[in-house]
């Protein structure tokens, strides 16, 4: 990936901002991923929409059931991400074998979580559904109607792990324009299930929350032998031939399983961390506020899709520059990554106040108080979303290096010292409501970013990880 731009060495001399021809090199890997999860986003909007059309308990069920897959599905993503570390740098150094291993460890570690996660589902749908909504004076329907959905929508866990292995494989090495076509197909199957099986249309019986469940496995089922005919027809430099499945490097495997550790570490913190105001707010109220906050997230999530695009421009851009040796160059790179990150956080704060516009529309059959919390929190993302970008552009440089370290003291130090205190303390001693809890709690992302920047400054996440296996 050679550039002619000039890179200077000085750290201190680094321009805050790249050249056009940068930005638009970032928005070519950039550009299919939001558009994926714009797709994705869309779909949830609508399975939301459809949903909601049975009544905020149901609604509140699903998107409660929800709440805890989340936590599945940022694992799953850790240990893709641990292996595409590696996978953009091997890239960098043009070493096949190596790409290939990663690939391997993408496989082999999701699909062992995903297999564990399934059998949770069916034995203790109740008790994992339980832990979110202590003190919901609905709880009982809610998690009746979250067990059904959860123990139904688990037999997409497997495919889940494989096609998020192959996708972000695919964008590791530059190439995000087949995830987005793949899953643009698997979103049009879930669609038209939702709406064959959640009110029974065209003749197929009326299941509900169930339905919904059905059409989830049905499109990651598609989606993932998808992926799997296009690994075989691009024959991609990352891919190998089923028999060769267990020729694995172990020395590798374990230097990435080594670094996915930390990884695992620190983001089991941020996950828990939201898991448990997650609780804390659905805690205020009955299904109106959970359903509520619900669509809120529905909705942000339509926003959220520049947070998969500056990773992925991240790992490829400075991962395959590390790669290559030219560590000087990765850190010119890194910083316009960061600060164009912070510009696209108010573009899509803007976006997002703008999209309140749809709440009466989307969210009709949702109660006023449900539709006033959504509201509430749409401002609260749109003025926090600048923030955020800056710390998935810091988190996703300090990956591409190789550095997981960084996540410790911030998403642990940072997170239990500041903000899960914070939290409990709003909740306990105030009346607030659920967006004014969320909000003030989140003030602690502040002192993460200036965590994040000091320890980005010690350079811990400038070198070249392929050295480790040829040397």
């Amino acid at each position: 990936m050679a550039s002619p731009l000039h890179y200077r060495k000085s750290a201190a001399t680094v321009s805050l901002f790249g050249p056009p021809a940068f930005y638009r090199e970032a928005l070519k890997l950039a550009v299919p991923v939001m558009l994926q999860s714009l797709i994705t986003g869309l779909v949830s909007l609508v399975d939301n929409f459809m949903v909601a059309g049975l009544g905020d308990a149901k609604m509140a069920g699903v998107n409660v059931a929800n709440q805890i897959n989340f936590v599945f599905l940022v694992i799953v993503n850790v240990s893709c991400m641990a292996g595409g570390i590696f996978l953009s740098q091997y890239r960098g150094a043009s070493d096949r074998e190596g790409m290939a291993q990663a690939f391997r460890f993408k496989i082999v570690v999701a699909s062992i979580l995903a297999t564990g996660y399934f059998l949770l589902c069916q034995l203790i749908p109740e008790a994992l559904l339980s832990i979110m909504v202590s003190g919901n004076q609905q709880a009982h329907m809610i998690i009746g109607e979250g067990a059904r959905y959860l123990k139904a929508v688990s037999y997409s866990f497997v495919p889940i792990a494989l096609a998020s292995a192959v996708a972000t494989s695919f964008r590791d090495i530059g190439e995000p324009a087949i995830p987005l076509l793949v899953s643009t197909a698997a979103a049009l199957v879930n669609t038209f299930g939702n709406y064959l099986l959640i009110y029974g249309n065209w003749g197929a019986p009326r299941l509900e929350v169930t339905g919904a469940a059905i059409a989830t496995v049905i499109a990651r089922l598609v989606e993932t032998l998808a992926f799997l005919g296009m690994l075989k027809i691009r024959k991609t430099v990352f891919s190998f031939r089923v028999q060769t499945f267990l020729a694995i490097d172990w020395k590798l495997f374990l230097s990435v399983l080594s670094r996915s550790a930390m990884m695992l570490f620190s983001e089991t913190a941020w996950v828990l961390s939201e898991t448990i105001i997650t609780a804390l707010y659905n805690g205020r109220g009955g299904s109106e506020t959970v359903a509520g906050m619900a669509a809120g997230w529905s909705i942000a999530n339509l926003i959220f899709l520049v947070f998969p695009a500056i990773h992925t421009a991240a790992n490829v851009i400075v991962g395959a520059t590390l790669g290559a040796g030219r560590l000087d160059e990765a850190r010119q790179k890194a910083r316009w990554i960061m600060s164009g990150a912070f510009v696209l956080g108010i573009a899509g704060g803007l976006a997002a106040l703008v999209s309140m516009l749809a709440i009466p529309l989307v969210f009709a059959n949702l109660t006023l108080s449900a539709r006033m919390v959504t509201r509430g929190l749409i401002v609260v993302i749109a003025v926090y979303l600048p923030l955020w970008c800056l710390l998935n552009a810091q988190f996703a440089v300090s990956r591409a290096g190789g550095d997981t370290v960084m996540g410790v003291w911030v998403d642990v130090g940072v997170t239990y010292l500041l903000f899960i205190p914070a939290a409990f303390l709003i909740a306990r001693g105030t009346a607030w409501g659920p967006v004014a809890l969320f909000g003030v709690a989140k003030l602690s992302d502040i002192p993460k970013a200036m965590v994040a920047d000091w320890w980005l400054r010690k350079e811990h996440w400038v070198r070249n990880l392929t050295q480790s296996r040829t040397s």
